[in-house]
């Protein structure tokens, strides 16, 4: 008897080894690997979460692949995206960044990511580290938008915690951090988990939840 396979949920999709993912990595290798290795990840390196923010901010009005497959380039272009070394960057390099093919060359993009460089050593000195600032507007229920389909991930989504935070990186002086950039990074950066109910990935991230250490 030839054992009948599963119908599954919207959204969700058979992978070539058998498990099952959200689909909105359309099966393309760069884009399943981040699927599975980074998507919701709980992240606490201060680094990485600058670097995120940042490419989020490239990443209006592009998708999320163009960006993922220019990353090493911004990582070359932006000094690894260490702060201390963006905040002495000049005109100069604003010119150089702008003839730069590998990254995306908008110059608002590019002038924001070094600002918001110099806005986040300012954060640090207040709150300690990146991480303790964002973790600290984890939501602690669902935090879902509505009318959001996450089985499509091309919808704008945004939150009032994805809200308040952009209000409030943009009372310091930040740019380029609106509602859907913010959220898009939560997403990312495992303050919520948005992997669909039946992908292998969601109790794998719901496990890291429970052990990750919140900074303080």
């Amino acid at each position: 008897m030839t054992q009948e396979i599963p119908v599954l949920e919207a959204g969700l999709h058979w992978g070539e080894d058998g498990k099952v993912r959200c689909g909105w990595h359309g099966g393309l290798p760069d884009y399943l690997h981040y699927h599975d290795t980074e998507w919701g990840f709980p992240v606490e390196n201060d680094r990485r979460l600058f670097e995120k923010i940042c490419l989020e901010g490239f990443q209006s009005g592009l998708s999320w692949l163009t960006i993922l497959r220019k990353r090493e380039n911004f990582r070359r272009a932006f000094a690894e995206f260490d702060y201390h070394k963006m905040t002495l960057f000049t005109d100069e390099d604003v010119e150089r960044l702008m003839q730069d093919k590998g990254i995306v060359r908008h110059r608002g993009k590019i002038k924001s990511a070094i600002h918001n460089a110099g806005r986040a050593i300012d954060l640090i000195a207040e709150k300690g580290s990146l991480a303790a600032y964002f973790w600290s507007f984890e939501p602690q229920s669902e935090d879902r938008p509505a009318r959001f389909d996450l089985s499509a991930y091309t919808d704008n989504p945004f939150t009032e915690i994805s809200t308040r935070i952009s209000k409030d990186l943009k009372k310091r002086g930040w740019s380029f951090v609106g509602p859907t950039t913010v959220y898009a990074f939560m997403q990312a950066m495992g303050l919520v988990n948005d992997h669909l109910e039946g992908c292998y990935c969601r109790p794998v991230i719901e496990r890291l939840r429970q052990d990750f250490v919140r900074p303080k």
